[in-house]
């Protein structure tokens, strides 16, 4: 098992990529703490994965709101005693073109996709630095490396997670912890799920492989960059696309 007695947090984890990431991470061995804003989807879905006989718990959290991340690693802490592994996978959308995106729908994104990254990773640092050892893994995506036309809020976002891994891996390298990114192009989720079909098949021909990614394709990449295997990996954005932005 490449994840053995680890204790991680996995933000976003009711659903979509976060779920399946929980589903393997639990597989492989950890001890999964399943952070939420939705508490009665993530209710079920850690009972189910429980059913299985997986080692997780369910932490409700608002990742715009530092106090209650602060609540929450400090939950998590009590519960398993320690914090190995930070993914975080917490993001929204409120896409818009420039001419038109509102003031409010841009902070949204940043509050839960930028600041949120920011607050969550100090909140389970402390942790982290006792141990000296830790795996920090945040969510990026293509938009923040290329842009995307009406992602303006989402592809801001997404580069200044970028920005934000390189310089905590720089930082943070030297007293155990790596700290890498992954960005995701395409992934078949609820969000996309609302997408047009004829929209889903110009997406498809835009990527080599031909076909959307699956939840568990980013889940794969997450638990590399969690696992032991990945020791010498540090500041890394690894794209996990398809192909598409060859």
């Amino acid at each position: 098992m490449r994840l053995k007695d680890k204790v991680a947090i996995i933000t976003g984890a009711a659903n979509g990529i976060g779920l399946a990431a929980a589903e393997k991470f639990a597989s492989e061995g950890a001890m999964v703490a399943m952070a939420d804003y939705d508490a009665d989807m993530g209710i079920t879905m850690a009972q189910k994965l429980k059913e299985k006989g997986f080692k997780v718990e369910f932490f409700q959290v608002n990742v715009a709101d530092r106090q209650s991340i602060d609540s929450m690693a400090e939950a998590v802490k009590a519960a398993f005693g320690k914090i190995d592994i930070l993914i975080n996978n917490a993001g929204i959308t409120r896409d818009g073109m420039l001419a038109k995106l509102s003031a409010d729908d841009f902070q949204a994104v940043m509050d839960v996709n930028l600041t949120g990254v920011f607050h969550c990773t100090q909140a389970v640092l402390p942790a982290m630095l006792e141990q000296g050892r830790g795996k920090i893994i945040n969510t990026s995506s293509v938009s923040g490396v290329y842009g995307n036309i009406g992602q303006t809020n989402y592809a801001a976002a997404k580069a200044g997670v970028v920005g934000m891994t390189k310089t905590w891996a720089k930082e943070l390298g030297r007293k155990g912890i790596n700290v890498n990114a992954v960005a995701p192009g395409f992934i078949a989720t609820g969000m996309t799920a609302k997408v047009p079909e004829k929209v889903i098949g110009q997406m498809q021909g835009m990527v080599p492989l031909g076909r959307l990614g699956k939840p568990e394709d980013i889940a794969n990449a997450y638990l590399f960059l969690a696992s032991d295997e990945s020791d010498y990996v540090n500041g890394t954005v690894l794209h996990v696309d398809g192909g598409i932005m060859m």
